[in-house]
C-alpha cells in the first residue's frame, strides 16, 4: 500500500492533521493507523456493579482509539500559551494562539455550537489568589464536556471516513526508511509506505515513542512527570470559581521546599474515573454538559512536577514506580479522607461510608502517605490549606483524595521549527512529542504540520 501521508495515532493531533490535509489537499491519499478502536466501539467494561475496577484490557478503551485519551475527557480546550505545552517556542506565540482559535472554530461548527467559552480576563479572583500566595494563570477555555466532546468527534470522523483510510486495532511496530526514500510503516499484518509521515501517538504512546527514537537515533531530552492526587469535594465549595471561570489553573509555591503545586483538570459537578496507562491504573476526572449527568461533587487534580537530570533521567519511570506501589497496596486507585491523612491513619470502608462527600469512584480506602513521597505529600497538604483560604471548606475532614494521579510526558523529541525530526518528512506532534500537553496544543500542532505539508 502506498500513501502520500500516513498518520500514526488518531488522537487530537492526528485527527486535525488529517482534517486540514483533507481540506487543503483533497487529492492526497491519506491513511491513519490507530492501536485502539473506532469511537463507537470504545467502551470501558467498568460498570460499577459487576466490574468495579480496572481489569487491564489489552487496549484501554479510555486511553486508546479514535479521539485519543481526550475522547472521554472533560473536553476542555484551553486557548493560552501559559500552560498546555511549549508549542509557541517552535512556531511563535501569535501563530500558536491563532491555531488554537482555529481549532475552537472547527469544534464549535461540528457539534460544539451551544457550549461556553470562559475566560480569566478581568477576573477578580486574580487579586484574591495573589493575596493568598496563589497565582491564577491566564486562559480562555472552551468547555465541551465529555458528552459534547463525543458528538464533536463523531462529526469529525464522519467528515474524514470517506477520504481517509483508517486502520483501527492496528498498532504500528516499527518505522523504516526505504532506500528509495519516504517511510515504511510496519504492523502485524503487513506494511504500508508513504512519502511523509506524521507521528501523533499521544501521552499513552510515550514508551512506544521512546523505543522508536532509540531505533531511529532521533535525539531526545528528558521531560518532567507530574505526580499527585485527585481531590473530590462538594461542588458548592468551588462554585464561585467554576461558575465564572470553569477551569481555574492555580499555582502555589510551597513554603517548605519551594516546589510548584498546581490545580489541573477541574471538573465541576463531575465524576472521578480510572485510567490505564501501559498497564498502570491511575485516576482522572470527567464532567458533562448534560444536566442529568451532573453530580453534587467537583473534582480536580493537585500535581507536583518532577524533572530529573543526573544521574537518573527517566522521569516517567519514577512516576510509574509510585503508581505501581499504589496499585500494589490498593489493587488500583486508593481513596483517603483528608482528615484521616492529617491524623496519620488509614481510611477504612466505614469512615468512607460515613463521609459527607459521596465518592463517585469505587476505590480502595487506604493511606496515601504509604505511597506518595513525603516531599510531594507535604506540598499537596500545603496547597489544600492555601486553597481553603480562597474556597473555604477545601480543607474539610471529609474532602476525598484519590491517588495516585500521574501525568506522563514523553521524552521531548528534538524537532525543528516545522516540528520535523532529523529525518526529512517525518513529523512528530501532539503529546507524544513532549512538546504539547493538552487537547488544544496537540490539535494546533496537527493543523500546523498539515499546512507545512500542503505548502510543499
Amino acid at each position: 500500500m502506498k500513501y502520500d501521508v500516513i498518520i500514526i495515532g488518531a488522537g487530537p493531533g492526528g485527527i486535525f492533521s488529517a482534517f486540514e490535509l483533507m481540506k487543503l489537499k483533497p487529492e492526497l491519499k491519506l491513511a491513519v493507523f490507530e492501536a485502539g478502536s473506532p469511537l463507537k466501539n470504545r467502551h470501558c467494561p467498568i460498570d460499577g456493579k459487576k466490574i468495579k475496577s480496572c481489569i487491564n484490557c489489552k487496549s484501554c478503551a479510555i486511553m486508546n482509539g479514535f479521539g485519543g485519551a481526550g475522547a472521554f475527557s472533560d473536553g476542555k480546550y484551553n486557548i493560552t500559551n501559559d500552560f498546555g505545552g511549549t508549542l509557541h517556542e517552535y512556531i511563535g506565540k501569535e501563530q500558536a494562539l491563532e491555531l488554537m482559535r482555529y481549532v475552537d472554530e472547527i469544534n464549535v461548527s461540528h457539534g460544539g455550537e451551544n457550549t461556553h467559552l470562559y475566560t480569566t480576563a478581568g477576573s477578580s479572583f486574580k487579586k484574591l489568589c495573589m493575596q493568598n500566595r496563589l497565582k491564577l494563570l491566564d486562559a480562555s477555555v472552551r468547555h465541551l464536556g465529555t458528552d459534547i466532546n463525543y458528538i464533536v468527534l463523531e462529526q469529525l470522523y464522519d467528515r474524514l471516513k470517506d477520504q481517509v483510510d483508517f486502520y483501527f486495532r492496528t498498532p504500528v511496530r516499527h518505522i523504516e526508511v526505504p532506500a528509495g526514500g519516504g517511510y515504511r510503516i510496519i504492523y502485524d499484518e503487513g506494511n504500508a509506505e508513504c512519502d511523509e509521515c506524521i507521528v501523533s501517538v499521544g501521552r499513552s504512546g510515550s514508551k512506544w515513542m521512546e523505543n522508536i527514537c532509540k531505533e531511529m537515533d532521533i535525539p531526545t531530552m528528558s521531560n518532567r512527570v507530574d505526580i499527585g492526587v485527585r481531590v473530590e469535594l462538594p461542588s458548592v465549595i468551588f462554585s464561585h470559581l467554576t461558575d465564572e471561570l470553569y477551569e481555574s489553573k492555580i499555582v502555589y509555591r510551597t513554603k517548605k521546599f519551594e516546589d510548584s503545586v498546581r490545580t489541573f483538570c477541574m471538573n465541576p459537578n463531575g465524576i472521578v474515573v480510572n485510567e490505564n496507562t501501559n498497564g498502570i491504573v491511575t485516576v482522572n476526572g470527567h464532567s458533562f454538559e448534560d444536566p442529568d449527568k451532573k453530580t453534587e461533587n467537583t473534582n480536580f487534580a493537585l500535581l507536583v512536577s518532577k524533572h530529573f537530570s543526573e544521574p537518573f533521567k527517566d522521569s516517567n519511570e519514577y512516576g510509574e514506580s509510585i503508581a505501581r506501589l499504589s496499585n500494589m497496596l490498593g489493587g488500583g486507585v486508593i481513596v483517603q479522607r483528608f482528615g484521616d491523612l492529617e491524623r496519620g491513619r488509614r481510611s477504612n470502608p466505614t469512615r468512607i461510608a460515613e463521609c459527607t462527600v459521596r465518592p463517585t469512584l469505587a476505590a480502595t480506602p487506604g493511606d496515601l502517605s504509604l505511597v506518595l513521597p513525603k516531599r510531594i505529600l507535604d506540598g499537596i497538604i500545603e496547597m489544600i490549606y492555601a486553597l481553603d483560604k480562597i474556597a473555604p471548606g477545601t480543607a474539610n475532614d471529609d474532602t476525598l483524595l484519590y491517588g495516585v494521579e500521574v501525568k506522563f510526558y514523553n521524552m521531548e523529541v528534538k524537532l525543528d521549527e516545522n516540528l520535523m525530526s532529523n529525518y526529512p518528512g517525518l513529523y512528530i506532534i501532539g503529546d507524544g512529542s513532549g512538546v504539547t500537553h493538552s487537547l488544544s496544543h496537540a490539535s494546533a500542532s496537527g493543523v500546523y504540520v498539515a499546512r507545512q505539508i500542503a505548502k510543499e
